[in-house]
């Protein structure tokens, strides 16, 4: 290595300008270090720039359109409505522009050196020294936050298709669209394209929609998105994507045809971004799949250098990285030792239509860990669909653990679940039981009521075994 070509030193690097590496380097900042952030594109990550954000915007967008369609149930007149893709689009991304030049100026204001390009570890006898073109940079604390990105699978025709950041770069609306993943992301591209108009086909080779989540979120959201009128093709393995005069065809292993598509997503999960990396040179060890592993500290394998966010594999959401960024730079840089994120009972929301929230256990997991378990449930129709034609399900899940029944999962799907979860998992994370949820006055007329009047559980389990039904 060529000493000469401008090394410099550092108290911390993060590698990856996203949520977790800006969460760590603000923090190392606030106490006095000297830090930089390595990035090759944007600041703000995946969440600001291609993904949460953005994704927000265009729920919001959808959601609006579907007050309009319920408006005259109400009594209100709608004549004449369409959405203006170009109007949308250009606003969402002025927006994002904002978002940009906020942390670009964040991080000049918080003496932050920014360092713009692709970083790779390189040998050096502290394992502390990344090339960014052809200089040269380390630090006692190297810390790797690159985020993850869209997977596209090995496929004839796989070309043909998007990813969810090509879903963004859309300069116009496609008219009939097949989503490829029934997972968080191709339920919400989804429930958004299908709401702004467009005629939507979800393809998965899973049996439900969000398999991982709760058995109740999956068949009430399932119900949800064909009473919308989405076409759910599930237990349909894709084997090719193959252009036609018709349009794009997604042709099944077994030979059958989806036809007609104006675009085609990918939606089929995320990988972590580490190929680039170089960290073999250091022996920093990494699964098969790209994600490194860590300790409950953010420790790898090798002194001095960590990992957040993603490409742990640990709960890949916006503010979990934030949090375990920040309790590490409180770790190294604020004598808290022991300052490290719990990621038990860690909630989240999916931004379906409608959304879902949930924290904690499901029931069949909740049943494994313990002897215990009562289940309350609850569905009804919202009063924001009180006068509106098929309004969707909202439904509300308990699962309460042991004598004392303390709340260890919470799962729920319906209108404004998506910011009522907030309030009620700092109760939940604080160890509340069923019976401190019963001591609490309702506020009538909510949604959030039901889920402190559930007098009787649906459901007892002792050993795994349904002992009583209500």
């Amino acid at each position: 290595m060529n000493k000469s070509i401008n090394e410099k030193h550092f108290d911390l690097i993060a590698i990856g300008g996203g949520s977790g590496g800006l969460a760590v380097a603000e923090k190392a900042a606030q106490a006095g270090k000297r830090v930089a952030i390595v990035e090759s594109s944007e600041l703000g990550g995946t969440c600001v720039n291609v993904g949460c954000v953005p994704k927000k915007v265009m729920w919001t967008a959808a959601h609006l359109a579907e007050a309009v369609h319920d408006a005259p149930g109400f009594g209100i007149n709608v004549e004449n409505v369409s959405v203006n893709w170009k109007t949308l689009v250009q606003a969402r991304q002025q927006y994002i522009e904002d978002i940009n030049r906020y942390w670009d100026g964040y991080v000049i204001d918080s003496n932050i050196t920014m360092i713009r390009g692709q970083a790779r570890f390189v040998a050096s006898a502290g394992s502390h020294t990344i090339e960014v073109g052809n200089e040269y940079y380390s630090a006692d604390n190297i810390v790797i936050a690159t985020g993850g990105q869209p997977i596209v699978p090995p496929v004839p025709g796989a070309e043909l298709g998007i990813t969810s950041d090509g879903f963004f770069a859309l300069t116009q609306q496609p008219k009939n669209i097949a989503v490829i993943g029934a997972g968080y992301i191709g339920v919400e591209l989804s429930g958004v394209m299908k709401a702004l108009g467009s005629e939507v086909t979800l393809i998965a080779m899973e049996d439900h929609v969000l398999p991982v989540f709760d058995d109740m979120i999956s068949d009430v959201l399932e119900q949800s998105m064909i009473n919308q009128g989405i076409s759910i093709e599930l237990g349909y393995q894709v084997a090719a994507l193959e252009n036609t005069d018709n349009g794009i065809a997604v042709i099944s292993a077994s030979g059958d045809r989806l036809d007609n598509f104006d675009a085609v997503i990918w939606a089929v999960g995320r990988s972590a971004n580490t190929q680039n990396l170089n960290l073999e040179v250091v022996g920093v060890d990494k699964h098969d799949n790209g994600m490194i592993p860590v300790d409950a500290y953010q420790n790898t394998n090798i002194d001095g250098i960590y990992a957040v966010g993603d490409i742990t594999g640990k709960s890949p959401l916006t503010p979990v990285a934030v949090a375990a960024g920040r309790k590490l730079a409180d770790r190294l840089f604020n004598n808290q030792p022991e300052s490290r994120l719990d990621y038990n009972q860690i909630p989240s929301v999916v931004f379906s239509h409608p959304p879902v929230g949930t924290m904690g256990l499901n029931e069949s997991d909740a049943q494994q860990q313990y002897q215990q378990v009562s289940i309350y449930e609850t569905s009804f129709t919202p009063m924001r669909y009180a006068l509106a034609e098929n309004g969707p399900t909202t439904a509300m899940k308990l699962i309460c653990a042991g004598d004392e029944e303390t709340v260890v999962g919470l799962h729920l799907i319906g209108d404004a679940v998506d910011e009522m979860l907030q309030g009620f998992s700092v109760a939940i994370k604080m160890g509340a039981t069923k019976a401190d949820f019963d001591n609490v006055v309702a506020i009538h007329p909510t949604s959030s009521e039901e889920l402190v009047t559930m007098k009787q559980p649906v459901r007892v389990y002792a050993r795994g075994i349904a002992e009583a039904a209500a």
